[in-house]
């Protein structure tokens, strides 16, 4: 089975990077499935199903998010259908709209894909992201399951390279995403599990993770809130990984970090 999985999409600039890039992308590694975050898809801060439509008709077929996933109004409807195709973090509280993970077709296979947000920075009245994770494959058919891929969405590096070493041998993956800087620690754990602190993102290069720099450096010049705004033009950074997974073992036999350029 071979995945794409791409970093937070930011804004319209990201998705028209996703759009003229795919078909090369898909050209060249010949995936079976494509995945991306998708929280920051509405003009860095949520989603809607206008956009959600529009890169379903790129050819993403599944969308992880993170702690921005309600930024929009429609965000509550998107999740609640049990059909859908964006799922959000599986340790926020039960009640929560949606859900935290996906079984999900692909050919006679199917690959479980969990998403789950970190605490340390972030919001520390989540549930415990490793014990959701030990909560998840305990109530899943694992028999049945041709491979596990986690997003995990987290701001601190800690965090995530201790989740990786918590789940190494039980996922077949363990991508980070939400910093929107790509690591450079991509490398497959003693049990075999692929692992890397963070994707990186689909957003302007001449930028401040996705944002317009000035008012970002003012902020830290002032003390004073920033005003953010996304900027949408320019050279595009593309961060993703590639993934082949190994049938007989659900371990991954190829993993590749992608980083590319791209003018929109």
């Amino acid at each position: 089975m071979k995945i794409l999985f791409f970093g937070d999409i930011i804004g319209k600039v990201g998705r028209r990077a996703i759009k003229k890039a795919l078909p090369t992308f898909k050209k060249t590694y010949q995936p079976d499935l494509i995945i991306a975050n998708g929280e920051n898809l509405a003009h860095g801060a949520g989603i809607t199903r206008k956009i959600l439509q529009e890169m379903r008709e790129a050819g993403i077929d599944l969308f992880t998010s993170g702690n921005h996933v309600l930024s929009k109004p429609e965000a509550m409807e998107l999740l609640s259908e049990t059909d859908g195709v964006l799922i959000r973090p599986a340790n926020y509280p039960v009640g929560f709209p949606g859900l935290g993970y996906k079984i999900v077709p692909v050919g006679t296979r199917q690959l479980l894909v969990i998403n789950l947000l970190g605490r340390v920075f972030m919001d520390e009245k989540l549930d415990c992201p490793f014990k959701k994770f030990d909560e998840i494959l305990a109530q899943v058919d694992q028999k049945n399951l041709d491979g596990v891929i986690v997003d995990f969405h987290a701001e601190a590096t800690s965090e995530k390279v201790a989740f990786g070493w918590y789940a190494d041998g039980r996922a077949s993956a363990v991508l980070g995403t939400h910093t929107h800087i790509p690591t450079a620690d991509a490398k497959i754990l003693p049990a075999g599990t692929a692992y890397l602190t963070d994707i990186g993102m689909v957003g302007a290069t001449d930028s401040v993770i996705g944002d317009k720099k000035e008012p970002i450096i003012q902020s830290f010049l002032t003390g004073q809130p920033p005003k953010i705004d996304v900027a949408e033009e320019g050279e595009v950074t593309i961060g993703a990984v590639f993934l082949e997974l190994d049938r007989k073992n659900k371990k991954v036999k190829k993993f590749k970090q992608l980083d590319k350029k791209i003018k929109v």
